[in-house]
């Protein structure tokens, strides 16, 4: 099955975080003791910081609604965990949610079985007209082990490689980091405030299921460690 190189995909938060090239980020948690406890996204060319994802409630909040934030703190996008729920459903909002707001996208297992490698679907919502359609995605691969793909499936006959999650190398010591800091390789035209929003609820979903797991060469992709920028710190039913 090919897959395609862009212009399927199209923008899912906003069209200011598509860019028509290829691009990198470096992501780092900011916690190792709490999954989804905090993150941030620099750009691995320019090293600013893109994303943030800062948590301090050890409350049940923390547990069900991540908020990713641009470098000042403004809102990007809620994520809200659906309870109970035997998929893991969760549900994307545009910036900060309110109260009959609905979803953007909605991320879930495709299966209840089979753990981390069961994979992902993600459905996005096209609005609410009669001619409003409905774009699906899905996530191949093991985030756990920092080794999966985001694919737009566009047709049966072609899918978009949109994203792909790596483990990263210090290119000097020629060394694989530890799973709190990996590669998030971003297609030309790709969203990066949906697909990070995917690695959160990916987290949150799988965290370190695979920690045991061997490291796969493919999973690896070569990049100098940036270094810590001091910036940007501040701080019912069951469902399908």
């Amino acid at each position: 099955m090919e897959r395609g190189n862009g212009g399927g995909a199209k923008a899912v938060v906003g069209e200011q975080y598509c860019e028509d090239r290829e691009r990198e980020l470096t992501v780092r948690k900011t916690s190792l003791f709490f999954p989804g406890d905090g993150f941030v996204a620099y750009d691995h060319d320019s090293g600013d910081l893109v994303f943030r994802v800062d948590n301090y409630d050890r409350g049940p909040s923390l547990t069900d609604e991540l908020v990713l934030m641009d470098p000042a703190g403004a809102s990007i996008l809620t994520l809200l965990r659906k309870w109970p729920s035997l998929h893991n459903r969760w549900e994307g909002y545009l910036g900060e949610r309110a109260e009959g707001q609905k979803p953007r996208f909605t991320v879930r297992r495709s299966s209840i079985f089979g753990g981390d490698r069961a994979g992902v679907s993600v459905e996005v919502h096209g609005g609410d007209g009669d001619d409003a359609q409905t774009t699906m995605y899905r996530v191949d691969g093991s985030f756990a082990a920092r080794c999966c793909q985001v694919l737009h499936e566009g047709n049966r006959e072609e899918e978009e490689l949109v994203a792909e999650v790596k483990r990263k190398v210090d290119a000097v010591a020629q060394v694989v980091l530890g799973r709190d800091v990996f590669c998030l390789c971003l297609s030309p035209s790709a969203d990066a405030a949906f697909v990070m929003g995917l690695v959160l609820v990916l987290d949150r979903i799988s965290g370190d299921d695979d920690v045991g797991a061997a490291v796969d060469p493919a999973a690896v992709a070569p990049a100098d460690v940036l270094e810590e920028h001091d910036g940007g710190s501040n701080g019912g039913g069951v469902h399908d």
